[in-house]
């Protein structure tokens, strides 16, 4: 059993519980998922606290790196929805950096990717689209629906275009959540199952070991890629974030 669990692909992907709790019929168990969403806030609070704790004049390099990704989140959030954007820039700070740590956990050996778990990324969604209805309405009442009536659209097109502004609107949370979904899954899949092929093929003996080169390279090559991919997944993530937000500020735009 263990030996199939090390070649599973999906076997990384299963959640157990690790605090059984149930109550009134609902099983709201403390899981390995809940327990790396934990260590994701966790990691990414000490290390802005720290590296910030000491606000020097000249920063260090634990202090350039947050600075850094403070200045790149204010940047594109000004960039997407002006300086009134700049009032959610706490909502996309920390989505970037949960994001951003929760795909970088994930990469450590037998550690859980939170982010390659649909529920989790619809949950970010949710909570992205969710900001945006009520800050809209809010701020704008009915005139915030001026956002699914494009300027300069001939009359007789108006109810066609309507519908496909409200569909797209719709669709919004399923793709945001899916595109972060389906790369981490995709990535650890192929990831793991590289490795696989390297350990199946060194218990060969030397031939395996000679065969398993050009697998072993491939999920060196694999990780680097993931790597990047860690970083391009939040960065896409909060830039959509950045602009569904300017919608909320902007409808009529």
């Amino acid at each position: 059993m263990a030996a199939a669990d090390k070649v599973d692909p999906i076997h990384q992907f299963q959640i157990h519980p690790i605090i059984p709790i149930h109550i009134g019929g609902y099983d709201i168990s403390f899981t390995n998922s809940s327990l790396f969403m934990v260590a994701t806030i966790v990691v990414a609070s000490a290390f802005l606290y720290m590296s910030t704790a000491s606000r020097s004049l000249i920063p260090g390099r634990l202090q350039s790196i947050s600075e850094m990704a403070y200045e790149f989140v204010g940047n594109m959030l000004r960039d997407a929805a002006g300086k009134q954007g700049m009032q959610f820039f706490p909502l996309v700070f920390s989505l970037f950096m949960f994001v951003l740590v929760a795909n970088l956990i994930g990469l450590f050996p037998y550690f859980f990717t939170v982010t390659s778990h649909i529920i989790v990324t619809f949950t970010l969604a949710i909570l992205v689209i969710g900001t945006v209805l009520v800050y809209g309405f809010a701020k704008h009442g009915l005139g915030f629906l001026k956002l699914f009536v494009p300027h300069g659209v001939p009359g007789y097109l108006l109810p066609l275009v309507v519908a496909i502004e409200i569909i797209s609107f719709v669709s919004r949370p399923v793709s945001l959540s899916v595109r972060l979904f389906a790369n981490m899954l995709a990535g650890h899949i192929t990831l793991k199952v590289f490795s696989g092929f390297v350990v199946s093929l060194s218990a060969l003996g030397a031939v395996g070991v000679a065969g398993s080169v050009l697998p072993l390279a491939m999920a060196v090559a694999l990780t680097a890629l993931e790597l990047l991919v860690a970083f391009l997944q939040a960065y896409v993530f909060a830039v959509l974030t950045c602009m569904y937000l300017n919608d909320a500020l902007h409808p009529s735009h």
